[in-house]
């Protein structure tokens, strides 16, 4: 039966994920504490691992009870803890000194950072379409596959690809339920240049686009909308949740239901 497995969510935007066993949908759709925090340089844009591959030597985790983010490099551990509402201007002394420029961080509790500001809901992927990727780039193995992809919601109990249910033709939305939360998947994630660099060394494979994209044609399910694809460097699900959703709870081993077009 398909449920969800996991949630993720990625308290500051470009870091470290937490694992939660329930989160509530916002307003905007989002999952509460999802891209709550994001870092940005002098310019007012995003420091991120598209633009700056120090990120990928930065360690972090934060804990959403007591707002503490804990900072630290590769290699030397989680060296300093910062109340991020209280001690925002330490944080950003902080950051500064890491990264060699001026870095502020920000936050926005009613929508956060989406990635898509179309479809500032939830990310959908299966268990078992991470592992069959893992797959594609032996030795890598379905962890690091997860954090390369940064999905929020994942789907077992199905195969590979499942989650290509889960989208239409252009200018529909596929309704599925999680739960009693009911969410509208709306297409086929595209992705950027994060995914082929090693999530904690920056180490890119300058191969692994244009592999995956020919396994992804390869391997693409019949239930999947081939309309979709203009390429087919595209993995997961974006979401939008309609907004009387808002305020619902989705929780670990709820039931997932496809439920119309």
């Amino acid at each position: 039966m398909p449920h969800l497995a996991s949630i993720s969510i990625y308290p500051v935007k470009s870091l470290e994920p937490v694992s939660l066993q329930q989160v509530r949908v916002l307003g905007s759709g989002a999952l509460e504490g999802d891209r709550l925090l994001a870092m940005f340089d002098s310019e007012g844009k995003f420091v991120n691992g598209k633009r700056n591959p120090l990120v990928h030597v930065m360690r972090s985790a934060y804990d959403p009870l007591t707002q503490v983010l804990r900072l630290g490099r590769a290699g030397t551990g989680l060296t300093a803890a910062f109340h991020v509402e209280r001690q925002r201007e330490k944080i950003d002394a902080w950051l500064a000194e890491f990264f060699g420029i001026p870095v502020w961080l920000r936050s926005n509790t009613e929508v956060g950072f989406p990635d898509d500001l179309d479809c500032p809901g939830p990310t959908v992927i299966s268990t078992a379409t991470l592992g069959e990727v893992a797959g594609w780039f032996a030795p890598l193995d379905v962890k690091q596959v997860r954090i390369r992809f940064r999905a929020n919601l994942e789907i077992g109990g199905v195969p590979p690809f499942w989650e290509d249910r889960l989208y239409s033709v252009k200018g529909s939305r596929v309704r599925f339920a999680i739960g009693d939360c009911l969410l509208d998947g709306n297409n086929p994630c595209q992705r950027c240049v994060v995914p082929p660099r090693d999530p904690f060394t920056g180490q890119s494979n300058p191969q692994f686009a244009k592999v995956f994209a020919e396994k992804r044609q390869q391997t693409l399910p019949p239930w999947a909308e081939k309309s979709r694809f203009n390429h087919f460097y595209r993995l997961a699900v974006n979401t939008i949740v309609p907004p009387d959703q808002a305020g619902k709870t989705i929780r670990v081993g709820d039931e997932v239901k496809v439920c119309s077009v």
